[in-house]
């Protein structure tokens, strides 16, 4: 097994791409070692000093380091954790078949077609793009003009996921829906 490492625009997370599907469907990310309860292989990489956060995408797992920790030291730690666990056979996640829901959340009320929208160009333009630098954002809700996001992986803490969120996500939503007046980002 060959696991290939990227970089990703945020220095202190590391994307890792083992080769094969992480999950099947969906995304899954783990902020702390206590939110790897659920997942074997989240736990093998928590079980390295220095991990901070884990994040499984379709293809690629991407792992936060503590300030202060240097990958060199890091890296060869988690990589033999990722082809220990897709060695041994364990499921990615227990209790699931490969698959996570990850998704966005629920909105009710009357602006159901506006937030429809909003999660469709976020599903066609803005996840693909933001899975390839590690990590995923996803609606969390929409109130008076603003949508709120939650970024996920490696655009949590991401020094430029301001600018992605103001100047990409924003420009992109206000263009296609004149209700979205500002994007938010929101904690877990």
């Amino acid at each position: 097994m060959f696991i290939q490492t990227e970089s990703t625009p945020n220095p202190a997370t590391l994307k890792f791409l083992p080769g094969q599907t992480v999950l099947q469907t969906g995304t899954a990310d783990f902020p702390s070692a206590e939110a790897a309860a659920t997942s074997p292989l989240a736990q093998r990489i928590f079980a390295v000093s220095g991990v901070t956060g884990v994040f499984f995408g379709s293809d690629f797992v991407t792992v936060t380091k503590a300030d202060g920790t240097e990958w060199d030291h890091l890296k060869p730690a988690i990589l033999g954790a990722i082809m220990e666990h897709f060695q041994s056979g364990a499921p990615v996640i227990s209790g699931e078949d490969g698959t996570s829901a990850g998704g966005h959340a629920d909105h009710d009320g009357e602006d159901g077609e506006i937030v429809a929208q909003i999660k469709e160009l976020l599903d066609t333009r803005v996840r693909p793009a933001v899975a390839q630098d590690g990590g995923d954002i996803t609606f969390h809700g929409f109130d008076r003009g603003i949508v709120y996001l939650h970024m996920q992986g490696a655009c949590a803490g991401c020094p430029s996921s301001t600018l992605t969120l103001k100047m990409g996500i924003e420009n992109l939503l206000r263009h296609y829906i004149p209700e979205v007046t500002e994007v938010r980002p929101v904690a877990a």
